[in-house]
């Protein structure tokens, strides 16, 4: 026998065009038991409108493509997209759904794998989408200052989790040649973001989970340059930027904001790359 249908909603306390300024914006949430064969639309909302099914199942209308979902099945709607949905007769589901908008949104979207081509995804038995699309319910329903900042919070680490889910579904298929070129991505990334701390080629390897040598061969092979001298390229680049950014930095604080331990090596490796020493630079560029 079906259950009693419910519907709660919580929309966010803070104003939306608040949050929209920093390029995303929680809008509302909610839950809900539905009816059998309860339908929704043809409709178009300007928001997205992200749906988890708990329990049950129901079918999803966008376009001229119709997939029928359950439990673990999220669908995403896009603004402006003509969609329905309907549940089943006997099993009508029970979903949550959390509704955002903002510049960075479409973005966001995409990264996740949720584009207008593919809006569902299956996160099976998995329970922490569900769980999340609640914690932000919850959130607005306790009307706190910081609901807003901590819904924003839920809904990102809510599409990391069905980007997950959409990698477990369907597995990329590489190229023979495009698992190394991720591999000198991630490895090139991980030494652009790092560059000012005190990381080594060998604890990067561990992080990437490669042995030393062979990363550092295929780095050089896509690359051109050794781990080291990259990282010494970027480190010495953002000392350049910071020398001409911020006048009031001694030589030596720099050096050490870019990751060098010694300010001396900062400024041979400097006159190397630039043809003088970080203190002929910054006179050169504030004369």
């Amino acid at each position: 026998m079906p259950k009693a249908p419910t519907y709660r909603v919580a929309s966010n306390p803070v104003r939306p065009e608040t949050d929209h300024e920093q390029g995303l914006s929680v809008l509302f949430a909610g839950e809900s038991q539905t009816r059998p064969e309860h339908r929704v639309g043809p409709k178009i909302v300007d928001y997205y409108l992200l749906h988890h099914v708990i329990s049950g199942r129901g079918t999803f209308v966008a376009g001229d493509a119709a997939m029928a979902l359950r439990t673990g099945h999220s669908f995403l709607i896009h603004p402006g997209q003509l969609v329905s949905y309907v549940s089943d007769s006997e099993e009508p589901w029970r979903y949550r759904w959390v509704a955002f908008s903002g510049e960075r949104a479409a973005a966001l979207v995409e990264e996740a794998g949720l584009g207008p081509e593919s809006p569902t995804v299956d996160s099976g038995s998995d329970r922490r989408p569900g769980e999340r699309c609640k914690k932000i319910y919850e959130a607005f329903r306790s009307r706190r200052r910081s609901s807003s900042l901590e819904a924003t919070g839920h809904l990102y680490l809510l599409l990391a989790e069905l980007q997950e889910a959409r990698r477990e579904e369907r597995p990329a298929k590489l190229r023979p040649d495009s698992h190394a070129e991720e591999l000198v991505r991630q490895a090139a990334s991980y030494l652009s973001t790092q560059y000012a701390e005190p990381i080594t080629i060998e604890s990067m390897a561990e992080a990437l989970g490669y042995n030393r040598a062979y990363l550092s061969r295929l780095f050089r092979r896509h690359t051109g340059l050794t781990p080291i001298a990259f990282l010494t390229r970027t480190r010495v680049d953002h000392g350049r930027r910071l020398l001409r950014e911020r006048p009031e930095l001694t030589i030596e604080q720099i050096a050490s904001s870019v990751g060098f331990v010694d300010a001396l090596y900062f400024s041979k490796q400097f006159r190397r790359y630039y043809g003088q020493s970080p203190s002929e630079y910054r006179a050169s560029v504030n004369a």
